[in-house]
Parts: structure tokens; sequence; C-alpha cells
């Protein structure tokens, strides 16, 4: 069989294929064993990492409250949420593809098609996301006199943030499929928030410079081009010497076939974590669209344990699809999940219980956001319960499906949304999300069970088919 034949066929495997019991695979519980020992190990490592890019995240957002205020903070937020959905555009799905296809391709010794699909994935991303931040200087340019100045400039530094912001993804997701979890994880949030922290804490209690919003959003972009110069030290690092040898082989369309929803997926739920951010910013006012953006960041610490999971769980799913594991791949899933919960729980429910006093170190005018931050603590706890269901979809070709409930809840999140901001404010933006974030798992949930026969979550290892060694239709 040829290098592109092999290619393909992973492909085809890993889009459609039946996942069915492989040969002998009940008597292989020592792989499982193995494969369960190093998920554990990589996702604790993982979480270190997180917690650490969180902690410094927290410090830097502490830091930039109490140093340009809700107001400036809410300018900040308010421009970085459009970046961060521009960003995920601009990644053109690679961020989440290349997870699935440089395993796929390892596993299969398709060497020309890695070369290929990681050399495709980069210039493209980089061409778009220039395209991107061309384009929006040159829209607040023509709008500079309807802003205000601090508003203008923000928007203005924030958009050259959209290439680097995309590369750094896309280049972590390389990493991640060569193997190397830490490595992938540090430069994006840790070197860029870190590099934030340091700014603030150098600029206004050491030199006593008067900062506001662009400042910050200046040094977040000096954050992100050291992070991108360390994820591209460390692909080079993981790199398989045997790239050298071949020429990449292209296979475009498979590649944008898998890509296009995956765009759709991230732009969607980019929408999903900021919709009230930006509909706050621009139908309310800047304040309380910082309040919710502090609230949704918060928020987001219960997320860390299933992001740490993820970190390579999402690879290993590819991988198990892809050689028939159908055991593996459940226990495996089932696991993750209770993983994912406990680790939720631990994190939600002091910040649950002291939501007040905690929201109170960012400055009083934060204190506000306290019931919108438990009504997204109860929604990300669910969440956590139900487990990496979008990985689950999108690591076995059903990321079309996974785009198309996605935007339907980002729809749902969006118009519930502008109907409670005006009234509620930051709360009804946490209602919005939340309901919306329910009903997105309930829906991937009644998908997977259909398409691969498992329960997701933490009932993954109960009363599927599987166990009885049935074939799942394709």
């Amino acid at each position: 069989m040829s290098e592109t034949q092999a290619g393909d066929t992973v492909v085809y495997h890993a889009r459609s294929g039946p996942l069915a019991l492989a040969e002998g695979e009940a008597g292989d519980r020592s792989s499982y064993g193995k494969l369960t020992t190093k998920l554990a190990f990589g996702s604790a490592a993982a979480l270190v990492v997180y917690i650490a890019g969180a902690g410094l995240t927290y410090c830097a957002q502490l830091a930039l409250t109490r140093t340009i205020g809700a107001n400036g903070y809410g300018v900040y937020a308010y421009v970085f949420a459009w970046v961060t959905a521009l960003a995920y555009i601009s990644a053109l799905g690679f961020d989440v593809s290349l997870m699935r296809f440089v395993p796929a391709y390892l596993a299969s010794r398709a060497f020309g098609l890695l070369r290929g699909v990681t050399r495709f994935a980069r210039q493209r991303v980089a061409g778009v996301g220039c395209s991107v931040a061309v384009l929006g200087v040159v829209a607040i340019l023509a709008q500079w006199g309807e802003l205000s100045r601090d508003l203008g400039n923000t928007f203005v530094v924030g958009f050259a943030l959209v290439p680097i912001m995309a590369l750094v993804w896309v280049g972590a997701a390389v990493v991640r499929g060569f193997g190397g979890v830490l490595s992938a994880l540090a430069p994006d949030r840790t070197v860029r928030d870190g590099v934030l922290l340091g700014f603030v804490v150098l600029a206004w209690a050491c030199l006593g410079w008067r900062i506001d919003a662009a400042w910050a959003m200046a040094a977040t972009l000096l954050g992100a081009a050291a992070g991108l110069g360390l994820v591209s030290i460390a692909t080079h690092r993981y790199r398989p010497s045997e790239l050298n040898a071949v020429a990449p082989v292209y296979d475009v369309p498979t590649w944008r076939s898998t890509s296009l929803p995956l765009v759709v997926i991230g732009m969607a739920e980019a929408l999903m974590n900021r919709t009230g951010v930006m509909l706050l910013g621009w139908m309310v006012d800047t304040r309380d669209a910082g309040i919710c953006a502090l609230t949704f960041n918060l928020a987001f610490a219960v997320v860390l344990p299933r992001t740490a999971v993820n970190t390579l769980l999402a690879p290993t799913i590819s991988d198990l699809f892809v050689r028939n594991a159908a055991v593996a791949l459940r226990a495996i899933v089932a696991k993750a999940a209770w993983w994912s919960l406990l680790g939720a729980l631990g994190i939600a429910l002091p910040l649950c219980l002291f939501a007040e006093p905690f929201l109170k170190l960012f400055g009083p005018d934060f204190q506000t956001g306290a019931p919108a931050l438990r009504i997204l603590l109860l929604g990300q706890v669910i969440a956590a319960a139900a487990g990496s269901q979008l990985h689950l979809m999108t690591m076995t070709g059903r990321e079309r499906s996974a785009a198309l409930q996605l935007v339907f809840s980002a729809v749902a999140n969006a118009a519930a949304a502008a109907a409670l901001v005006t009234r509620l404010g930051p709360t009804g933006a946490a209602l919005a999300a939340a309901a919306a974030l329910i009903g997105w798992n309930a829906a991937m949930c009644v998908s997977i069970r259909r398409h691969l026969s498992l329960w997701p979550g933490v009932f993954a290892a109960r009363g599927d088919r599987f166990s009885r060694g049935e074939d799942v239709a394709a």
C-alpha cells in the first residue's frame, strides 16, 4: 500500500469507519491498564500546568482590575472577546483536526502526509490570520471618530493578536499530537498571562506608570509572541526525524472537508463563551461587560480538570478509534469523565460558597457578579459529568453533527442573552450561557449514543452493546 493510500485509510477510519471490537481485544487488558496509567499521569501533569496558567491569569486579572478599574478592564475584556473569536476563525479548525490527523498519520507511518498537513496548516492559518488583522484595523480606522480613544487603541493593538494566537493553537495541536503535553500547554496562557502580569507589576508598582486597556493589550501581544516562539521550539524538538527524509504529501480535499466544520465549532464555541461579554459591551456598557468577563473566567476554573484530561484524551480517542479498540475507548471515556467531575466539584463548591468575598478582591464593582458566577458554576459541573463529548465526536468523524448542534446552541445562547442582558445584566448572560451549555451537552449525548452506541460521560462504562460484542453502525 502506498503512503497516500495508507493515509486515506486512516482518515476513513477516523471519519466514518465503524467502531467494532478489535479481534483479541478482550485479552489485551494489560494494554488498557498501561493506557489508563499514561492518561492519568499525563492528565495530572497537564492539570499542574493549567492550574499554574489559571493562577497567572487570575493574578493578571486582579492586577488589571486594581490598576485600570472596572471600566478599563471592561474595554480590555470586550476587545479580547472579539480577538479570540476572530482567532478561532483564523485557525481554520486545524487547532482541533491536527490532534486527529497527526496521531493517525504517525500510527500508519504516513510521514509524507504528516509533513504535508502541518505545513499546509501553518501557511493557511498565517495567511488568513494576517488578512483578518489588516481588515480589522481598517474597519476600526474607518470608524475612529465614533469610538472612544481607549477602545479604538485597544482594538488596533488587539487585532495584531489574531494571527499569533491562531498559530500558537495550531502549533500546540501539533506538539500534542507528537506527545509533548507540557511543551504544548505552557506557551499559550502560562507565558502570555505571565508576561501580562509582569508588565502590569513593573509598570504600575515599580515605575509608577499610568496604564490603560491598550497598554494591557500590548503586553498580552508580547506574551503571545513569546508563546509562539516557545511552541515553535517544541515543534522542532518533538518532530519525528523521519519527516526530514520525505517530501510533503498533500490531501487537501480531506483536510478541508474535515476542518471546515471544525472552524464552525471553534467559532461557535468562542461565541458560546463570550456572547454575553460582547452583547453587554455593545448593548449596555463596558463596565458590565468587564464584570461578566470576570465571572466567566472564574467559572472556567471548573473546566480545568476536564481540559487537562482532554490534553491526552483527544489524541487517545483518535488512536483507539483507528485501531477499533472499542472496549478500551468506552472504559477510558468513563474514567476520564469521573476524573473531570470530581475535579470540577472540588473547585466549584468553594467558589460557590465564597463567591462574594472572592469577587470583592477584584474591586467592589465586581461583587455584583456573584449570582452570575453561581449559575455558571452549576452549568459547568453538569457539563463535567457529561464528559468530553465534543472531543469524542470530533475525533471519531462526527464533527459535522457536532458543528450543527453547537451552532444551534450558540444561536439560542445569543437570542436568550440579547433578551436578558438589558434587564438582568451579567446574571442574564449567565442564565443564557448555562442553559445553552446544558442543552448542547444533552444533544451531543443523544447523538453519541445513536452513532457510537455508548453513553458518554460518567455512564460510558454501563449498558452499551460493546460489552456484548456487537458492532456499531456507521
